[in-house]
């Protein structure tokens, strides 16, 4: 898509980052989600909300041994799946919405996962970024998935200055090239859990810390007298 003018200087930082970005953490696909089936990944995702994914992954260890079908999801009792579900957060919501989407997924789309946007964000719980990361891991669509890593780290590096993640999707896509949205999402995700943080995150070890605007304003405060 077209991007908005980027300065020579400014194309070549983000090269040596995506560059640096590729060469700790490898180039390979890979979802942080345990998964068999698309269904499966969509419930995950909608469970991942306010969840860490280790969590989830804990939860749909047995949620998938007990719900074997996307038709055992909609027919489930909705008090019984908040009990199944209530350690992810926010479990009345997630049930009422898991239960809905798996519905309407059989009703509309004869129990195949819909590949664009527009389809996926019309079901219960699916916003963007989880209709991005059905999008990305399900059909290979290049896409950027702004989740808390996302935004805090484009943010410090400078990508952006938005807090809206759509906005930040998009003002993403501008800049990065799109052979890299994919990849992108997983090595941010690895280094804002590693290195990152949101609290106390750990610069002085960080490999982009030379070419991070964040602690580039850091280092310059701790000189001031």
């Amino acid at each position: 898509m077209a991007g908005k003018r980027i300065s020579k200087k400014e194309r070549e930082r983000l090269d040596r980052i995506m560059q640096k970005l590729n060469q700790e953490y490898g180039s390979d696909f890979r979802c942080f989600l345990n998964y068999e089936t698309p269904w499966q990944l969509l419930i995950a995702t909608i469970l991942s909300a306010q969840c860490t994914d280790e969590r989830v992954n804990i939860v749909t260890k047995d949620l998938f041994k007990k719900y074997q079908s996307i038709e055992d999801f909609a027919k489930a009792d909705v008090k019984e799946l908040e009990k199944d579900i209530h350690s992810t957060g926010f479990y009345k919501n997630k049930a009422k919405n898991i239960i809905e989407c798996t519905n309407r997924l059989i009703t509309e789309y004869h129990g195949e996962m819909p590949s664009s946007i527009e389809e996926l964000t019309s079901l219960a719980g699916v916003g963007r970024k989880t209709a991005n990361v059905i999008r990305g891991n399900i059909f290979h669509e290049a896409s950027i998935v702004v989740d808390t890593h996302v935004k805090r780290i484009s943010n410090r590096l400078g990508f952006t200055k938005q807090e809206d993640p759509v906005k930040i999707e998009f003002e993403l896509m501008e800049k990065i090239p799109k052979e890299q949205w994919i990849l992108y999402n997983l090595q941010i995700i690895t280094l804002g859990r590693s290195i990152c943080m949101a609290r106390n995150p750990k610069c002085s070890e960080c490999f982009l810390k030379d070419d991070c605007n964040y602690y580039g304003k850091s280092k310059n405060l701790d000189k001031k007298p």
